[in-house]
């Protein structure tokens, strides 16, 4: 581990259904027990049953992942915040405005806003999700 690796990463997004589970679950893939790892949304709803799929297609089972909002845990807990929605990042900065909690924005597109087509072509919405994150986790932290 790097010196200025966390030791512990929260994930963020709007409603922890999609892309903050994905981070999540990638990053405990990468980071094993080297880094605790965890997610939520600004609201919670069902996990996306497209994003199971997608991360299925790796090796990844996430039907056990329990939504949570930011109001379920204690961001105290956490060295470092990655919020993936605007709405996320902002959220973050004021609830960490007072601590030592860093925040980073890594500006991943939502792909249940492209509800149209066919069920392939919005499932590849959701492979370019699941690999931009892979992307930048690949990048932001060492292995």
């Amino acid at each position: 581990m790097k010196a200025d690796e966390p030791h512990s990463v929260l994930f963020a997004c709007s409603m922890n259904a999609v892309r903050s589970p994905m981070a999540e679950a990638l990053a405990r893939r990468h980071f094993g027990q080297r880094i605790y790892v965890d997610s939520a949304g600004l609201s919670t709803i069902e996990l996306d049953g497209f994003a199971i799929a997608a991360m299925d297609e790796i090796g990844i089972d996430m039907r056990d992942h329990n939504t949570q909002g930011f109001d379920d845990i204690d961001l105290s807990e956490f060295d470092l915040v990655i919020a993936l929605s605007p709405e996320a990042h902002a959220r973050a900065i004021t609830l960490t405005k007072n601590s030592s909690v860093k925040v980073e924005f890594w500006p991943i597109g939502d792909p249940t806003q492209d509800s149209g087509g066919s069920r392939e072509s919005r499932l590849q919405a959701y492979r370019q999700v699941r690999d931009d994150i892979r992307q930048r986790i690949r990048a932001r932290f060492s292995f």
